[in-house]
């Protein structure tokens, strides 16, 4: 079975997911609602090592319960970041990879709200990630550095930001269980 942008899987491949699939579902029910291709995503991460990727996917699991309750982050909690403008999807890269343009000269610190900056970090991967075709894995993203200075700088925001992709950078993609 191919897969744009994601490699071949093998046989051999499908088969650990099937078995990723009956070790975390033994731990948490809800994983049965995962599609196949996210298990993979996360079996590829952990060297196709179907202990550490069932750890990494249930604490995928368990965070994505406590930072989006309600499977969704709504814009309503998000306003302020949204109205900085600093974030936009555009169209797709010849591979058609969705893009996320960014733009941190419009980020400032003294006007985040960490607690809201997180949520923004996810409502804007999950509404990348929901224009993921199926069966790709990755999307574009475009960092605009013009005009970024001292003012902009916010290292507990981009540190913030990178443990959610690093923990949880496997938002879902379309047609999971999560959208």
């Amino acid at each position: 079975m191919a897969n744009a942008g994601g490699g071949a899987a093998g046989e051999g491949e499908w088969l650990k997911v099937a078995e990723l699939r009956a070790v975390v579902q033994a731990q948490d029910p809800r994983a049965k609602e995962v599609d196949n291709l996210t298990l993979r995503r996360f079996l590829r991460a952990r060297d196709h090592k179907v202990d550490k990727a069932a750890a990494m996917f249930l604490k995928f699991l368990k965070w994505r319960r406590e930072a989006v309750p309600d499977g969704f982050v709504p814009e309503e909690r998000v306003r302020r970041e949204l109205a900085q403008d600093k974030a936009w999807m555009g169209g797709v890269d010849r591979a058609g990879r969705p893009i996320l343009v960014g733009f941190l000269a419009r980020h400032y610190s003294a006007d985040r709200d960490m607690a809201e900056f997180k949520s923004f970090v996810v409502y804007f991967f999950d509404k990348i990630c929901a224009r993921i075709p199926r069966g790709q894995e990755k999307f574009l993203s475009i960092m605009d550095l013009k005009g970024w200075g001292y003012a902009n700088c916010d290292v507990r925001a981009y540190i913030a930001a990178i443990e959610i992709m690093q923990v949880c950078h496997f938002l879902q993609l379309a047609n999971s269980a999560f959208s």
